[in-house]
C-alpha cells in the first residue's frame, strides 16, 4: 500500500532550477549614489533591478536610452507643418483651375501674380525651416 501511495505522488508547483542562484549579497550606498544608481537603471530599460546589478558587475553590455521629449516635440510639430503645406500645395492648384474657369484671361492674370508673391513667401519660409531643422539636427541630435 505505501508502495502504491510513493507511486502516485503529484508532481505539482515549481520546476526546480538547474542552477540556482542561491548566494546573496548586500551593499550600502549613500544618497547621492543611490540617485545615480537609480538614474543609470532607469536609463537601462531594464525592468529587473537583479539583472542591471549583475550585468554592471560582470561588464555585460548595458543598454542605455535617452529620449529627448524636445526632439520629439518638434519632429511631431515638423510632420504637421509638412501636412499643412501638401494641403496648401493642394489648394493652389484647385484655385488656379477655378481661377481660368471663372474669370477673365486678364482678371486671373491679376489674382495669379498675387499668388504667387505669396508663394514665394512660403517657398522662403519653407527654406528657412530646412535650415533650422539641419541646425537642430547638428546641434541636438548628433549619434
Amino acid at each position: 500500500m505505501d508502495n502504491q501511495k510513493k507511486d502516485q505522488i503529484k508532481k505539482s508547483g515549481r520546476k526546480p532550477k538547474i542552477d540556482p542562484a542561491k548566494h546573496r549579497y548586500t551593499i550600502s550606498l549613500n544618497d547621492k549614489e543611490n540617485d545615480r544608481f537609480l538614474s543609470l537603471f532607469e536609463k537601462s530599460g531594464m525592468k529587473v533591478m537583479a539583472h542591471f546589478i549583475t550585468a554592471c558587475m560582470f561588464d555585460k553590455a548595458i543598454r542605455t536610452v535617452k529620449i529627448d521629449m524636445n526632439a520629439v516635440e518638434y519632429h511631431t510639430r515638423l510632420t504637421n507643418l509638412y501636412s499643412q503645406f501638401r494641403s496648401v500645395g493642394v489648394n493652389y492648384n484647385q484655385v488656379v483651375k477655378i481661377l481660368y474657369r471663372n474669370f477673365s484671361e486678364k482678371k486671373a492674370s491679376a489674382y495669379l501674380y498675387k499668388l504667387e508673391n505669396q508663394t514665394s513667401e512660403l517657398a522662403k519660409l519653407c527654406r528657412e525651416i530646412i535650415d533650422l531643422t539641419l541646425e537642430f539636427e547638428k546641434k541636438y541630435l548628433q549619434k
